[in-house]
């Protein structure tokens, strides 16, 4: 019998999960995918939102303004890779610039710090000469942000296992039972007992709720593609750029990355598959298309990658955090669609607050907030590489060229606190195969490693678990 199960190691869930280690209680995580960060916390722009945009008295905006404000803590304390950039929302028509003050306004009544400024063209010309003509003018958003959003998650993970929460990965909740004082969650493998749930079950948020609550939700998939350039070109902007909305749509982003890539995207298109993560001419060029309306020049020789990511957007509009009012302790934390990524520890703190305030448990006094990142190799000094090598060989040999990874640091990835046990864990946790070679030189490299690690055959190693292998015999 577990004391809180919370469904789904997304951002959510994990931030959930690291608040609540914080006391003496008996926590499990489960979820459908084999890792975590499987879902739209994967794939999404890694912006750390300042706040200006969502309607004041709203979860969305309250969420975003607390979480944004938490990012440097709790950098400090998880070390992941986060970098306040600042933001800008360009304006391309003079008679726009007045909604560029109705924005300002906007973030001052939600609680942005009041140093955003409007600038005119030469000033912001000035912050980012690559700007294309149509720029009149430009909002400033310093306390915006990128962040990675899975090492982010990853860090958050392994800090509240390393406190004490369990983590169920390949079960996926297919049946939630009500009993008169707690809950019985049929998972596809077994039964788990359960006092309190939390539904952070992202895109299938809804169907979580409804199997236990009269009131019912809608959450449709929402996906957005985005297109990746190489480190060549990364710097050909500094900051986050947002386009104001103009009548021809949202527009879209271009950003660098916190990894020194140059971002652009999303689309935005309602779809029925809630796993349709397809990527498509269409997209590609309307991304391309809306982009030139930020930059001059658009390198698409440097393009490396594409990929798309989902949003889970509850028909409502806002996000949904709160216990069910006809299911006693179910708790809700879905439609976390943007800026969910940034609102994430704010909705971690804020349902801590309340399972604090129904159960009222002793505090942890083991807790240990304090988590360190694998060594990234490419960043030391060279006095720090040798150190590293003298301690451990094996990262004085390079596995992946394009991101300088070592093979030190993918046997960490796979032996830390919910270490990786795919292709993609090895991804996300080191960036070996993210580089411009998209892991043509270092994928039989990692799947030998992984294979010699977790001791299983070549052929059984997956790209993302389930039926992903990447390896076949002939029979």
């Amino acid at each position: 019998m577990f004391d809180i199960t919370i469904i789904g190691a997304g951002v959510t869930g994990c931030a959930i999960a690291r608040e609540l280690s914080r006391y003496k209680l008996n926590i499990c995580v489960v979820d459908k995918e084999v890792d975590v960060a499987s879902g739209t916390s994967k794939a999404n722009s890694g912006i750390v939102h300042a706040g200006e945009d969502p309607m004041p008295g709203t979860f969305k905006a309250k969420m975003n303004i607390r979480g944004n404000e938490l990012f440097d803590k709790l950098q400090e304390e998880l070390d992941f890779p986060f970098k306040r950039n600042e933001s800008l929302v360009l304006c391309f028509d003079e008679k726009d610039i007045c909604k560029l003050e109705e924005l300002r306004q906007r973030g001052i009544e939600n609680g942005v710090p009041d140093t955003m400024k409007i600038l005119n063209r030469e000033e912001t010309l000035k912050l980012e000469p690559s700007l294309s003509d149509k720029v009149v003018a430009a909002l400033t958003l310093p306390t915006g942000g990128i962040v990675c959003p899975y090492e982010l998650t990853i860090a958050l993970a392994e800090n509240a296992n390393m406190n004490g929460v369990d983590f169920f990965f390949g079960r996926e909740v297919q049946e939630i039972e009500k009993r008169e004082d707690h809950y019985i969650l049929k998972t596809n493998r077994e039964s788990i007992k359960t006092n309190i749930v939390i539904n952070a079950a992202g895109l299938y948020g809804d169907k979580i709720n409804n199997m236990v609550s009269n009131k019912k939700y809608e959450i449709i998939a929402r996906k957005g593609e985005y297109v990746l350039f190489d480190k060549a070109v990364g710097s050909m902007v500094s900051r986050t750029l947002f386009q104001l909305p103009t009548k021809m749509g949202k527009g879209v982003l271009v950003t660098p990355t916190v990894d020194g890539n140059l971002l652009m995207g999303p689309t935005s298109v309602d779809i029925e598959d809630k796993d349709n993560l397809e990527t498509t001419m269409e997209g590609l060029n309307t991304i391309l298309d809306k982009a030139k309306l930020t930059v001059k020049e658009i390198p698409t020789r440097q393009i490396i990658t594409s990929f798309a990511g989902l949003r889970a957007h509850e028909v409502n509009g806002d996000f949904i955090i709160g216990e069910a009012e006809d299911a006693k302790n179910f708790i809700n934390a879905i439609g976390i669609e943007s800026p969910g990524l940034t609102s994430a520890p704010a909705i971690g703190e804020y349902i801590k607050d309340m399972i604090v305030e129904k159960l009222n448990p002793k505090k942890n006094e083991n807790f240990n907030g304090i988590r360190k990142s694998i060594p990234k190799f490419r960043e030391l000094s060279n006095e720090e590489r040798k150190a590293l090598i003298k301690k451990d060989p094996s990262y004085g040999k390079i596995v992946c060229r394009c991101e300088t990874v070592t093979e030190g640091e993918i046997r960490n990835a796979i032996r830390r606190p919910l270490g990786a046990t795919t292709i993609d864990g090895i991804k996300r946790r080191t960036r070996a195969g993210m580089g411009r070679c998209q892991s043509g030189f270092c994928l039989n490299r990692a799947v030998d490693i992984l294979a010699e690690e977790l001791n299983v055959a070549r052929k059984d190693i997956t790209k993302f678990g389930s039926d992903s292998n990447l390896l076949m015999e002939n029979e």
